[in-house]
């Protein structure tokens, strides 16, 4: 009584009664009898709410228990017999929950543990008795309910238990399902078809429930494996099936909708099975492609009306379509299908493609929906294995594609020109393909529009679907096949006087999808054309928002693939005129604008710091004023700005060197560093500016942080004079966005990569200039309590700290910023406090992460040990204390860990000069505690020293070998630097000067 009243709390509407509720369950659910009173609940509930509240929180915790090594868990064999009976006689509401939980128990105890021998025999008793097989209403097992529990039996065998395999053997589970259940059933089956082979007479719901589970249970046996009881019946199944499809009615004339949806998902599952015989099973499927070809060819003639269908009817017609492309790619089906190629061209395929009403209705309605089905930019290989083509139009194109590279009948020639040539790989001696004798003198039927006649554009628009399904064809031809085609067929479209934009968009699809395959010389023509397309305003009412969205994405495919215009300057000056705040399709043209840069690189940075402020300009417009979330135009424009500064970056090469183009290279840094340091002011400063007597001001919104670092790192690393640092606001800067990274949690690796990069170039500012608030921050004014701000090296810290709980790349990149966090910024007496707690919170979190991997030599062990080193040199008792406080004999552990990574026989061993010196001074400054405790540990002593000193022959050896490949003009740095590399010099000498003493 009291679970059940609790489950009607976690119904209630006041979030503090469900949360209440809930934690009451949590509690109770570690008694032996809670699962089994929630099945008692979701059958024989008060009222419906509480029956699904129990077996929802029933299917949660089976999940979270079906795996458990406790005892407790509670999937014992007395609660899956409970669950099955449950699922028996369950509501179909429950039943829809429960039945989730019960293929987690399946895939573990049937499938993966295969310890439930007794199910499918007692499973098939329960069928054999069920109300409608036994034709008893009286009975107490539903037949629906039962043949629920196969189909989850079954469906985890649809998949490779063991993908690893070359060939794997059928599952003894599925050969027994399919013997002992399966097969009684498909007598089952055929009655049932009996009742439903005429569409005009549809049978009870309950029958096209059992045809549908039936058929969604005869799929999951064949797409992988082939039970050997099923194979000999499957001539019979597949007239079954065949049965089915010929009784469908496409004219929505089915009295009963749900009848009709139930026949129409069984007549998809049917063409399933169609279509994983032919692929997977061709020993069985070639004398049966006959029927299968002449069926699926009625039911793609449909597509005359594929506008009056629905979607469930549509994938019908579109599974028909793939049907054929599969039977076409077999020998036999080639035989069966190519003397249909030209009624099939005439009456399914080209019909598919025409535009229709419920094309024009969704240009309007939804035309990001519309670009997506009929426009994709990702249309890759033409193949009939592809299994993401759920229109009928992308079936429809599929097939075509399949007959363009098909061989047509031999015809006589010559000797030499029949001879293959290189590249020909798809045409037979003496054969053209079927794309030459067919497909396009079928197109050329059809004239380039002159005028606005409707049924004229809409066969045109079909001509274009066409053509974008020919690249496999057309790259097979000679070089300037392709360029009359689009010059005659495609780019005239574009000088029409009324342009019209339903074509347009399709032609701009065309030529981004013909991308690899055209020649050099179209390309004025073909961007001056995109260009046109890319700036057209509404025409008539109609809107050209897909086809300025087609036309962008045409531009991105034909510079991915190195098809550039012959001039960058007039199309970027196009893309970014376009970029406005009122625009609907900005953002396509930020995303066009980022891969012209990236593609273009070289050819296009002399343009750069103009499109900068330009940008800059632009967005400094659209930021808000209050800390909310930046518009996604703003956070696009940021992405946009940080491809271009490291374009520039790029662009930093051996030519700058040149007295012309260095001075022109170093105004351009100059220009964008203004930019850059005016907008991430407008960003952050104004909504971070404290009040006077403030002790800290209020944090920014933290969008784009990542993209907003590569700007600032552009800033920091471009500074070469001091009063740089107080034109463009450095220290400012530096500070909120320390603060930001202080409180950072997305943590994504290619979104940190920048935030790292911009830290080490902040260290490297603050050694050559002493950034002002770098190490300690600054006081605030009176009457405020004088304690100092959080400086910027305090933000540095708190990121990096939480890196080392985070993924593995984090990790390294974290241990790689302590030691330049640690001794390269200037502590002065004051910020020794300061470089304190910076070592305790880097010391502690690299320690606890380490001791996660303790047990075993990993990778990660170098970049923890690493970190902990560089603390250790600074204030080594502190360290000791720390470590020693997180676990005894850690510090022990610490050494021991130490002394192996600095072996050749650890597999990640030191490999840089940096790390041996850094693990050198550390074993080197351990060696006096260890010798004041030799009694205790002077094993681990002997091993410090040993490895010490392993460590340092190898040094030797690196040295050397720089000493060999050192050029004569080495350039010199900077004489502080040289000073404290001396200094350092000295110190880890003195160290290994100690150990060879004592050893």
């Amino acid at each position: 009584m009291e679970i059940g009243q609790l489950l009607n709390e976690t119904l209630s509407p006041e979030a503090a009664v469900r949360n209440a509720a809930t934690d009451a369950l949590d509690r109770l659910s570690t008694l032996p009898q809670f699962p089994f009173t929630l099945l008692s609940i979701s059958i024989g509930g008060e009222n419906g709410g509480q029956k699904v509240a129990a077996a929802t929180y029933l299917k949660n915790f089976t999940r979270r228990n079906v795996d458990s090594t406790h005892t407790n868990s509670g999937i014992t064999k007395e609660f899956r017999d409970a669950f099955v009976r449950s699922l028996l006689q369950a509501e179909p509401t429950v039943l829809k929950i429960l039945v989730e939980a019960f293929r987690s128990i399946v895939a573990v105890e049937f499938v993966k543990k295969d310890a439930w021998p007794e199910l499918v025999p007692e499973l098939r008793s329960v069928i054999q008795r069920s109300d409608l097989i036994d034709k008893n209403p009286n009975s107490k097992w539903k037949t629906i309910n039962a043949l629920t529990i196969l189909h989850s039996l079954i469906r985890p065998f649809q998949y490779f238990l063991n993908p690893k395999l070359a060939k794997e053997p059928v599952p003894p589970q599925l050969e027994l399902i399919t013997r002992d259940i399966i097969v009684p059933l498909l007598a089952v089956f055929h009655l049932c078809i009996e009742k439903v082979s005429d569409a005009q007479h549809t049978s009870e719901v309950h029958t096209e429930i059992i045809l549908l589970i039936i058929c969604k249970c005869i799929y999951f046996a064949v797409k992988s494996h082939m039970p050997s009881a099923l194979a000999p019946l499957l001539p019979s199944i597949c007239q079954d099936l065949i049965w089915i499809l010929n009784s469908l009615s496409f004219d929505g004339g089915l009295p009963c909708k749900d009848g009709y949806s139930l026949r129409m998902k069984t007549a998809k599952r049917s063409l399933l099975i169609f279509c994983a015989l032919v692929t997977r099973h061709r020993k069985f499927a070639d004398k049966l492609m006959p029927d299968m070809v002449k069926c699926v060819s009625e039911i793609v003639k449909h597509s005359t009306i594929i506008n009056k269908l629905d979607s469930l009817s549509e994938r019908v017609v579109s599974l028909a379509f793939d049907v054929i492309s599969r039977v076409l790619e077999t020998g036999p089906g080639w035989r069966l299908v190519s003397p249909h190629f030209s009624s099939l061209l005439n009456a399914a395929i080209f019909p598919a493609l025409v535009m229709n009403e419920k094309d024009t209705t969704e240009w309007e309605e939804d035309p990001d929906e519309y670009i997506r089905k009929n426009l994709p930019s990702d249309l890759e290989e033409i193949s009939g294995w592809r299994d993401d083509l759920f229109t009928a139009r992308k079936s429809a194109l599929n097939l075509l594609g399949v007959i363009s590279l098909s061989m047509g009948p031999p015809v006589k020639t010559s000797t030499a020109s029949s001879k293959r040539k290189k590249g020909e790989k798809y045409k037979r001696k003496g054969s053209s393909s079927m794309g030459e004798l067919l497909v396009l003198p079928f197109l050329s039927k059809f004239p380039v529009p002159t005028d606005n006649r409707e049924n004229t554009i809409n066969e045109y628009y079909g001509v274009l679907m066409a053509y974008s399904s020919l690249l496999h064809f057309l790259t097979e031809q000679k070089p300037g096949f392709t360029e009359t085609l689009v010059r005659t067929r495609v780019l005239p479209l574009y000088e029409t006087p009324i342009p019209q934009p339903y074509l347009i968009a399709s032609a701009n699809w065309v030529l981004g999808e013909l991308a690899s395959c055209l020649s050099e010389g179209m390309s004025a023509d073909i961007y001056s054309s995109l260009v046109k397309a890319l700036t057209m305003s509404d025409i008539g009412g109609v809107s050209c928002y897909p086809v300025r969205v087609t036309a962008a994405a045409a531009i991105a495919q034909l510079v991915e693939n190195e098809y550039m215009p012959p001039e960058w300057l007039p199309l970027l000056q196009v893309v970014c005129h376009r970029i406005s705040d009122e625009e609907e399709d900005s953002s396509i043209y930020f995303q066009l604008l980022s891969t012209m840069i990236e593609a273009g690189n070289e050819k296009i940075s002399p343009h750069i710091p103009d499109i900068v402020c330009l940008l800059v300009r632009e967005i400094s417009k659209n930021l808000p004023l209050d800390l909310e979330p930046w518009p996604q135009m703003v956070e696009q424009c940021f992405a946009t700005l940080a491809v271009m500064a490291q374009c520039w970056e790029d662009s930093a090469s051996e030519e700058n060197e040149q007295d012309g183009s260095s001075q022109l290279w170093v105004s351009g840094q100059a220009t964008m560093m203004r930019a850059f340091s005016d907008l991430l002011q407008h960003a952050w400063l104004r909504s971070a500016q404290p009040m006077e007597h403030e002790v800290a001001f209020s944090v920014p919104a933290a969008s784009c942080v990542d993209d907003c670092s590569t700007l600032l790192g552009f800033i920091l690393q471009g500074i070469t004079e001091t009063d740089e640092l107080l034109k463009l606001k450095v220290s400012e800067l530096m500070l909120v966005w320390s603060y930001l990274i202080a409180d950072w949690h997305a943590w994504e690796e290619m979104e940190d990569l920048s935030i790292f990069n911009c830290i080490k170039k902040a260290v490297s500012l603050d050694r050559k200039f002493a950034v002002k608030n770098f190490v300690v921050g600054k006081l605030p004014l009176p009457p405020a309590p004088p304690v100092p701000q959080k400086s910027i090296l305090e933000g540095i810290g708190a990121f990096i700290t939480e890196a080392f709980s985070q993924y593995p790349s984090a990790v390294w990149r974290a241990s790689s910023c302590v030691h330049i966090l640690l001794h390269n910024p200037s502590y002065l007496p004051e910020g020794e406090g300061v470089k304190q707690s910076l070592v305790i919170s880097l010391c502690q979190a690299a320690f606890s992460h380490f001791r996660e991997h303790r047990n075993k030599p990993v990778p990660l062990w170098k970049p923890l040990l690493l970190a902990i080193s560089s603390c250790y040199l600074c204030f080594p008792d502190i360290v000791e204390k720390i470590i020693e406080g997180i676990e005894h004999e850690s510090f022990t552990v610490f050494l021991s860990a130490l002394a192996v990574i600095s072996t050749s026989k650890f597999e990640h061993s030191l490999s840089s000069e940096s790390e041996i010196k850094l693990v050198v001074m550390a074993l080197a400054q351990s060696l006096d505690k260890l010798i004041g405790r030799l009694n205790e540990r002077s094993s681990l002593l002997h091993d410090c020293v040993a490895s010490l000193m392993e460590a340092f022959l190898k040094l030797k050896e690196l040295e050397e070998e720089e000493e060999d490949e050192e050029s004569e003009d080495q350039a010199s740095g900077d004489e502080e630097t040289e000073e404290d590399d001396d200094d350092d010099e000295v110190v880890w000498k003195m160290w290994i000067l100690k150990a060879l003493c004592f050893w």
